[in-house]
Formats: structure tokens, sequence, C-alpha cells
């Protein structure tokens, strides 16, 4: 059987909502238009299901038996209609019961916990997921909608303009020393000193390692890399245990600081990280999303 244009959702909202109250002007009110408006819409139904739902008795008008089995069945229409946005919206990653967060390792420290933390108090039933990984792989997770926002450093990796971004905080990379190493004394040290030292990095890929290569391109040194990690508590642990040095974020100086140092490096070798929150502008509309942004500009005002 072919559809009647005329039978439209909105026009099924209006006849459960006169339903519900009982005349014209209540269902008016509780819609938001007009009695006639209301009483066009109810006509117009008839037409399109091609039989009567109702009986004039003077100005009221009784719903007759049609109008019930009618009522029972659009509820579930309705019901399912709405059943079906709010699964499609969750499928598109919109208010979905769980959020695709991604970002560093070492925003794991002290950022991650301070802002997931103030998302679960806004939103108690969310269930956050965190991926740990490098800026490249979040960067192309975000663009394939596997993830929902990241929070990494803002570079040339980020640029699309399908994304949207939110500066958080500046961080500047150091050079990471054993305590017993004889730079350990030093306020500040000049890279291009270091020629001949061993040193350990992060894959390419990482954010800290794409920085610690510009930093080692102005000292004019080809670093002998003794070792390549994946994770940035992997490359301390290397440091901590005298291996070699590396070029590190300030933000993890908590970490083994009675055992590694960050010694700054000269003005001219200095470079800054910045950090923040990406995520693509089809999704700027989420509430899951909306509460993570909320959250990021609230830790960078107490940065």
């Amino acid at each position: 059987m072919e559809i009647d244009e005329e039978l439209t959702l909105k026009k099924i909202q209006i006849f459960l909502a006169f339903m519900r109250c009982g005349n014209l002007s209540k269902a008016a009110v509780e819609m938001q238009i007009s009695n006639v408006s209301v009483h066009k819409a109810l006509h117009s139904l008839e037409n399109a299901l091609r039989c009567p739902l109702f009986k004039n008795e003077g100005r009221n008008l009784i719903p007759l038996k049609s109008a019930y089995v009618f009522e029972e069945n659009s509820k579930k229409i309705v019901q399912d209609i709405v059943t079906t946005v709010n699964k499609t919206r969750e499928a598109a990653g919109f208010a979905a019961k769980i959020f695709h967060l991604g970002s560093l390792y070492s925003l794991t420290v002290t950022t991650l916990p301070s802002i997931i933390s103030g998302v679960k108090l806004r939103r108690g039933e969310l269930d956050i997921q965190l991926l740990l990984s490098s800026n490249i792989d979040l960067i192309k997770k975000l663009k394939e909608t596997e993830l929902d926002a990241i929070i990494v450093a803002l570079n040339e990796t980020t640029s699309g303009q399908e994304f949207e971004h939110l500066p958080m905080f500046e961080d500047e990379i150091f050079l990471a020393v054993h305590k017993d190493s004889k730079y350990v004394g030093y306020d500040e040290i000049d890279l291009s000193q270091l020629k001949d030292e061993t040193f350990l990095t992060l894959a390419k890929g990482f954010a800290t390692r794409s920085d610690s290569d510009i930093v080692f391109e102005k000292a004019n040194i080809d670093p002998k890399v003794f070792l390549q990690v994946s994770d940035i508590f992997t490359l301390i642990s290397m440091v901590n245990s005298g291996v070699g040095f590396a070029l590190l974020p300030g933000r993890i100086s908590s970490i083994y600081e009675s055992s590694v140092k960050l010694i700054r490096l000269k003005r001219e070798y200095q470079i800054k990280q910045e950090i923040g929150l990406v995520f693509l502008k089809s999704k700027e509309r989420d509430p899951n999303l909306l509460a993570l942004i909320a959250e990021c500009r609230m830790f960078t005002r107490n940065v």
C-alpha cells in the first residue's frame, strides 16, 4: 500500500497531543501552534488515512474506535523513530554512551586525569575509552572516525581543514640525563657539545620525536641513536638506567625525578610544543564533545 504524502510525522505528533489533551486548545498549547493548525492537521490525517477518526458533537471532536487504534499504533511508530534517530546518532558518535578519546602517553601524567575526571562529573553515564599512541596514528584514527577527539601536539599533522582546534598549553623540550651524568650540574646546556653522546628517541610519528629532530638539526648534530622506543615511559626508564640521553617535554618531570634531571637547552636550540584538543568540525555539536571542550577550557585556565 502506498502511503499518502499527507501522512507526516508532525501530523501524527499533533494527533497524539490531541488524544492526550482531549481538546484543541490544550493540544495547541502543547504543540505551540494555533487551534486552527491542530484542526487542519487532524482533518488532513483523515484524508490521508481515507477514513474518519472523529465525529462532531457540537464544537467538540469525539474520537471514534479508529482514532484509538491509530493512537495505539502511532505511539509505537513515534517511539521507533526516536529509537532509530538515537541509534543513528550513536553510530555517528553523537551523544553515544561510549566516548573514544585519543592522546599522547606523556599527557597521562597530569593532564588527562584532570580532564577525564571533569568530564565524568559532567556526564556520569559516559564510558570514556582512552587510546594512547603517536600524533600521526591518532590523527589517522580521528579522520576515520575511530576516535571522537584527540589531545595531542598541534603541528603540521593537525592542520587539516576538517579539524577544529582548542590550544591548551605550551611545553618546552629539555635534555633528560641520569643523575650520575657529568652534565647533571648544568642549568642550561649547549646541545652541540653532545654530538658524540648516545641518544635514545621515540619512533617516527611521535610529536616529541619530530621536535627532537628539529632540535638536533638546529644543533647541527647527527645523533648516535642507540635505541628507538614506542612510548615515552620506556624512554624515560632507559634514561633512568643510564643507557643514554633523550630530549623530552617538561610535563614528564615528575617521573623518576629523583634519578633523571631535565636540563634546559640554550636559547638557540629551545623549542616549544603546543598541546591542544582536536576534533572534527562535523561533530562540534555533540553533547559529549561539548563536555570535553568545557573541561579542556577549564584546564587551560588553571595551567
